[in-house]
């Protein structure tokens, strides 16, 4: 596949890692302003680096942007004449609806968003898609692109806010509950490095124990034992000791936000 991606910041570059090292592309394109920070990627052979947006969509069948939504109508009314029925255009820009695409470049190309995280770049991404009526062609591909690094979900578009909130901002939020774990071992006398590698193993085990029975949490949580027996009992010991409320306020101030926010 000839892939583009527009906007080799933060998040692009990790998408670009995970379709390299997983050899997702036949040829590649990052482009960028200041394109000294990803020269390297050139050494890939298959990996072109350019400041010219017009050169990477000429070249290239899938275009993944990943630009600031108040460059992205500037580049897409640049590049409108170069699209043609060969392109896809996956963008990754928060809050810019598929309707505001279609009023640029036309309703009859293939549009697809997509949500990825930055655990893109280590294969663990959780990527929520949606696309417009004939991008409904293309979806099977964009997955094809995005299972390649973690998983993928087909969702209405407006669900796709929420869905950012969940699954982009959270990598944040599961890193901060892993710090706060890690906190809670140091205080029971682990030394640090001990304390984060307990907290970041137990977090991927939890992940990984739903990931393969496929049940509910609830269902799981009268598996799971502690030193203190059962699950709850465990749990009542933490909020015992004091290292547990913090962990639970924030859960719940987290969730209550994103409440509002599917409300909303």
């Amino acid at each position: 596949m000839k892939i583009a991606i527009i906007g080799a910041g933060n998040l692009g570059l990790a998408m670009a890692k995970g379709i390299l090292h997983t050899n997702g592309a036949t040829t590649m394109y990052l482009t960028k302003r200041n394109t000294k920070s990803i020269q390297d990627f050139e050494k890939y052979g298959n990996v072109k680096v350019t400041s010219d947006n017009l050169e990477a969509i000429a070249n290239s069948d899938i275009l993944i942007f990943a630009v600031q939504p108040g460059q992205f109508t500037t580049i897409l009314e640049q590049a409108k004449d170069l699209l043609t029925e060969k392109h896809v255009i996956i963008s990754t820009i928060t809050g810019f609806k598929i309707s505001r695409i279609e009023e640029i470049i036309g309703a009859d190309k293939f549009i697809i968003r997509s949500m990825p995280n930055t655990a893109i770049s280590v294969g663990k991404s959780m990527t929520c898609i949606c696309s417009n009526e004939p991008g409904k062609k293309r979806v099977d591909l964009a997955k094809a692109i995005f299972n390649r690094m973690g998983h993928t979900m087909e969702i209405p578009e407006d669900q796709m806010q929420a869905a950012t909130v969940i699954c982009a901002s959270g990598i944040a939020f599961w890193m901060r509950l892993i710090r706060a774990t890690t906190q809670g071992a140091i205080q029971l006398g682990f030394d640090a490095k001990e304390a984060q590698e307990l907290a970041m193993h137990t977090c991927n085990g939890a992940a990984s124990l739903l990931i393969e029975s496929g049940s509910h949490p609830e269902e799981e949580i009268d598996r799971v034992t502690t030193p203190k027996g059962c699950t709850i009992e465990g749990l009542n010991e933490m909020e015992h000791q004091g290292l547990s409320s913090s962990l639970i306020k924030g859960i719940v101030s987290s969730y209550e936000k994103i409440s509002h926010i599917r409300k909303t």
